[in-house]
């Protein structure tokens, strides 16, 4: 079953009832002169075990530890944004799988071999996607082809670098002639921003679903970041968000994460089609199947992740 993406953006009470997220809004609860019919007709209940993630985007959300305990319970993925209306917070769940002790062991056990074989998967699988990408617009991408070819063992050589100082130069031409890849960078930056931090929360349901600890990565090291092995894992799906803000910038619309237009179109992500070994499904469902996969890498079932093609 496709999970929910649910965005909160305005003022409102969220509380559980009968395994349903209960949402009420405080300008009616708070308005005695609306008749008592029209406040219970106005409350929206969601099943719990319907929802994938979570997005808070508004100050004055109040949200009941009942409430945050079952989703966490489901394994939903809940974002909180700062005052800039971008992702700041990724809360989930600690135990989400009945083999995890286990499945934290092999993690923490796997060779610096493996490591970097798995590594030189990610990085050619996220070249082979990004060219597929600049394909679409015309772009010649031979290339990039070849550098993915090329990636060696742990990607010595960094052909991830070469290959994304060549995508990001083409990908929003001739929309944009002068664009750089920055965290801090001009528009339409701050809408990728947006996307891979929603990117990022399913990777971490799908790693804490299949008993993996997204701490502990395969190639990203920083003991600042709680993340590392999701933001190996997002690497290969992050040209399925840049392929969103291209349309939005080829559409002309101003790429500004404040409108509900666009908003509505970043939320999106989590349902987008995707192909992994010509089997197509939505993106969170994908993401499962790569999880999975990762796990039998570590055991030895498997010697590739399952990763999707654009």
């Amino acid at each position: 079953m496709i999970k929910r993406t649910l965005y909160f953006g305005n003022p409102a009470y969220l509380s559980m009832k009968d395994r349903q997220l209960v949402v009420k809004l405080p300008e009616v609860e708070n308005n005695k002169t609306l008749p008592t019919t029209f406040k219970k007709e106005s409350i929206t209940t969601i099943p719990i075990e319907d929802i994938g993630v979570v997005v808070i985007d508004h100050k004055q959300i109040t949200f009941t530890s009942g409430l945050m305990d079952a989703l966490l319970q489901n394994n939903a993925a809940v974002i909180t944004c700062n005052d800039q209306h971008l992702p700041a917070g990724l809360m989930m769940p600690l135990n989400m799988n009945t083999l995890q002790e286990e499945r934290f062991e092999i993690q923490i056990q796997a060779s610096q071999p493996l490591k970097k074989q798995l590594w030189q998967q990610t990085v050619s699988a996220k070249i082979i996607n990004q060219a597929k990408i600049l394909q679409q617009t015309g772009v010649n991408t031979e290339n990039m082809l070849r550098w993915a070819d090329k990636v060696k063992s742990g990607d010595p050589e960094n052909m991830e670098g070469r290959a994304a100082a060549y995508y990001w130069k083409n990908l929003f031409l001739p929309h944009i002639s002068d664009f750089h890849r920055e965290r801090e960078g001009k528009d339409p930056n701050p809408l990728l921003n947006y996307g891979y931090a929603i990117l990022r929360g399913i990777v971490a349901r799908g790693l804490v679903a299949s008993g993996l600890l997204p701490t502990l990565g395969i190639h990203h090291t920083n003991k600042y970041n709680a993340y590392c092995l999701a933001d190996d894992i997002m690497e290969p799906y992050r040209p399925f968000v840049d392929n969103v803000v291209f349309n939005i910038i080829r559409s002309g619309k101003k790429p500004d994460i404040s409108q509900t237009a666009i908003k509505s179109e970043m939320l999106s992500i989590p349902t987008l089609d995707i192909v992994i070994d010509e089997q197509r499904s939505p993106l969170m469902v994908g993401m499962q199947r790569t999880t999975a996969s990762l796990v039998k890498c570590y055991t030895g079932e498997l010697r590739k992740i399952n990763y999707p093609t654009v």
